[in-house]
């Protein structure tokens, strides 16, 4: 009857007894298991980065290889431009199939860029739309503070096509204003529109009434003869109809200077 005892009292000395440790080196730590799996993440991460590297480089070369001269050099610039195929696109922001949502068949597909911290863009800013039609970009759309900026001629994608543009955006956030009642802040939009297209008739007519509403009668009167000014500068130009057009415009422009001159 002692042995039981004896040997439930021996494995109790042992359970509580020292317990055994791998041997180490001074100052080594074993690695837990949050740090193993970080170790793993980064590796993931890495061996992710160099597949997407990888398909980059092979989109770029398949891209450069049968583009006309304009197309090669927008593609190493890193801007998207009419007339590229899809995977010059891809070449030329940077991207691969997984930063675009693309939809549509046949002769028409729109590739819709990702709303997250990777999403598209080119040299000039970030892409929300491009459009294809048989294989080649017909359009293409930026997404800008001031709203979205669509390019779908040549001329769109100068300097002046951009500054006409955003001087459009500003003019409809200045019109809002306006309607708002808030003068002060349409007077702002309008006039940073006129430095963005300066000499543009329907700019300089918004000012004169905004300041005319603004009960600034002499500032506003300089802006009706200056806009009455463009309109026969336009007249003389023939520029389509846009002289007929505005002949209500300019016959209450030229009211308001009759009237205004007689405050003087």
């Amino acid at each position: 009857m002692k042995k039981p005892i004896l040997l439930a009292v021996a494995l109790t000395a042992s359970a509580c007894g020292p317990q055994v440790h791998p041997i180490m080196r001074n100052g080594a730590v074993l690695p837990t298991r949050s740090e193993e799996t970080v170790q793993r993440a980064r590796a993931d991460a890495r061996s992710e980065r160099a597949r997407i590297a990888e398909e980059r480089e092979r989109t770029e070369s398949a891209a450069l290889a049968s583009c006309a001269p304009a197309t090669c050099e927008a593609v190493t610039r890193g801007e998207v431009a009419l007339g590229m195929t899809e995977a010059q696109v891809l070449a030329a922001t940077r991207t691969t199939p997984a930063a675009w949502e693309t939809r549509g068949s046949g002769r028409t597909r729109v590739m819709s860029g990702q709303m997250d911290a990777a999403a598209p863009s080119d040299a000039v800013g970030e892409l929300a739309y491009v459009s294809l039609q048989d294989g080649r970009v017909r359009s293409y759309t930026y997404r800008e503070p001031h709203g979205f900026r669509i390019v779908a001629r040549a001329a769109d994608a100068t300097l002046e096509g951009r500054a006409a543009a955003m001087a459009e955006s500003l003019l409809r956030q200045g019109d809002d204003h306006a309607a708002r009642g808030d003068l002060d802040a349409a007077l702002d939009r309008y006039d940073r529109a006129d430095v963005l297209r300066p000499g543009h008739p329907q700019t300089t007519l918004r000012i004169a009434r905004t300041l005319d509403k603004a009960l600034r009668p002499l500032e506003a009167l300089m802006r009706y003869q200056q806009f009455l000014h463009q309109m026969e500068l336009e007249r003389i130009r023939a520029e389509g109809d846009v002289y007929a057009n505005m002949a209500a415009a300019i016959a209450q422009a030229r009211e308001r200077v009759i009237v205004l001159e007689r405050r003087r």
